[in-house]
């Protein structure tokens, strides 16, 4: 593997030695029409400190000549400039090295590299040498491996309650999880299950807590790829006791919707607001019951420049009685999208009768929705049942509830709801600005310690994303085209 820095040439060679080359003369090969140069070796880079070890053939004088004491050395400075700025704003280093002391640097230095170029940390060495960073250390492959390995649990758990009881006492919190495919086959992780992207690959969940107000992620969970999102909340409130954040007001969407799940926050006296999905035969009664108010002219307002109709309902949940807003919402405008997404759930729900991977908190609507026969020679055959799904098209599209136990306006419970899809965005800038398309890590400790450097980086970006926002840069600039300006 060949690279270049400046005037000097990188050669890795099979037994893992990088030696260091000269270049003493560029030409053009006739010949060969091409460009061409000479090359004179001038040593090799020790695998622990990354620093150059001269040849012998150099002599005292060329040696000394080559030491980093002698000889002066350009560095990259703007990406760090910038980077050590957004830090110094929102502490992240602070609570880093509280929470890992021993490691805090080299985990920045990876972070600052993924935020300047999105790659695998196996290049992150060359450009260790190129750049200025946090680290004082090389980011040589071995060290980086040792790294992962050495990072531990208590060391994240640590920076998630530090960090969170930092950012999260006066914030509304996203939660939502994604699937990120990996080719991993030794990863108890790793599993086949609902893919978000469509492809099929075995995958891992990630479940990120995010930051309304702030507009930063403040937690992350690691799921087994095969978990749905309905049982993921019942160990993110565990996780939350175990970092003792403050009491919380979590915002999700109908995908966490249960029964279950509902009676378990009621009975933990935890605030959230949630999507509720309209199949539902209990949501559906109360949209018959109080259609006539909610689309109707007393129903209709104005919401950021749009009409929509509205209504909210004080609700007692459950045996208890328990007291929550339901908050209606009609608008016909969003008809082609609701029955569009309708239809997207139907074909999911279809698949998961056919695959024989039912979901639980999915029968209702495979009653209600489908047929379901079984023969010996031709298998599971699953049609659908058109005339529910008829009546449901015609008589609910359009529709959209929330329930919330604090807010009690409408519109700003409504507004609290669509703001959550910012960690939409976040999920984004994970898969595509912070290399997490693919896992390409296959032991669970050093996948937990990859992603934990990719939240490192993903807090960094997403403030960077809100000084942009601010200074109405977004029009001029990608964070990933303003690094490289700064480069």
């Amino acid at each position: 593997m060949d690279k270049h820095e400046n005037k000097r040439i990188y050669h890795k060679k099979p037994n893992g030695t990088t030696y260091v080359y000269e270049v003493v003369e560029n030409y053009w090969d006739k010949d060969k029409k091409q460009a061409r140069n000479k090359q004179v070796c001038i040593g090799k880079l020790d695998p622990d400190s990354g620093e150059l070890i001269p040849s012998k053939r150099l002599g005292d004088h060329g040696a000394a000549a080559l030491d980093a004491k002698v000889t002066a050395t350009t560095k990259i400075t703007g990406p760090a400039m910038l980077l050590q700025k957004v830090d110094d704003t929102i502490k992240l280093s602070t609570v880093l090295k509280k929470a890992s002391p021993e490691h805090w640097d080299q985990i920045l230095a990876l972070a600052w590299y993924e935020l300047c170029t999105g790659r695998a940390l196996a290049h992150a060495d060359i450009w260790s040498r190129q750049y200025e960073h946090p680290s004082r250390k090389s980011l040589s492959n071995q060290r980086i491996s040792d790294l992962l390995n050495q990072i531990t649990e208590d060391e994240r758990l640590s920076f998630f309650k530090l960090w969170g009881q930092k950012i999260a006492s006066r914030d509304y919190l996203c939660y939502d999880s994604t699937s990120v495919s990996s080719y991993a086959e030794q990863n108890e992780y790793v599993r086949y299950g609902y893919n978000r992207d469509k492809e099929k690959l075995p995958q891992i969940n990630l479940a990120v807590v995010y930051g309304q107000k702030s507009g930063l992620p403040i937690t992350f969970r690691l799921l087994p790829g095969s978990i749905n999102d309905v049982i993921t909340l019942k160990q993110l409130l565990d996780q939350f006791d175990k970092l003792e954040l403050p009491r919380v007001h979590l915002v999700m969407d109908r995908g966490f919707y249960s029964q279950d799940n509902l009676d378990m926050f009621f009975g933990m006296r935890q605030n959230f607001t949630m999507g509720i999905p309209v199949h539902l035969k209990w949501v559906r009664s109360q949209i018959d019951q109080h259609r006539h108010l909610i689309d109707g002219p007393y129903g209709l307002k104005t919401f950021e420049g749009e009409q929509i109709y509205t209504y909210t309902l004080l609700h007692a949940w459950g045996k208890d009685r328990r007291r929550c807003y339901l908050h209606f919402y009609y608008d016909p405008q969003k008809q082609v999208d609701d029955r569009r997404a309708f239809d997207a759930d139907l074909l999911q729900w279809q698949e998961e009768l056919r695959s024989e991977r039912r979901i639980p908190e999915h029968e209702e609507y495979y009653e209600r929705f489908f047929t379901v026969k079984k023969t010996p020679k031709r298998g599971i055959k699953v049609t659908m049942n058109w005339e529910a799904v008829t009546a449901a098209r015609k008589e609910y599209v359009g529709f959209h509830l929330i329930v919330s136990t604090k807010i009690k306006d409408g519109l700003e419970a409504l507004k609290v709801y669509r703001n959550k899809d910012s960690i939409e965005k976040c999920f984004d800038d994970l898969k595509n600005e912070l290399d997490m398309k693919r896992l390409r890590v296959h032991i669970s400790r050093r996948m937990k310690s990859r992603l934990f450097i990719q939240f490192i980086a993903l807090i960094l970006l997403s403030q960077m994303r809100n000084v942009m926002r601010e200074k109405d840069l977004m029009k001029k600039y990608t964070a990933h085209s303003l690094m490289m300006e700064l480069s």
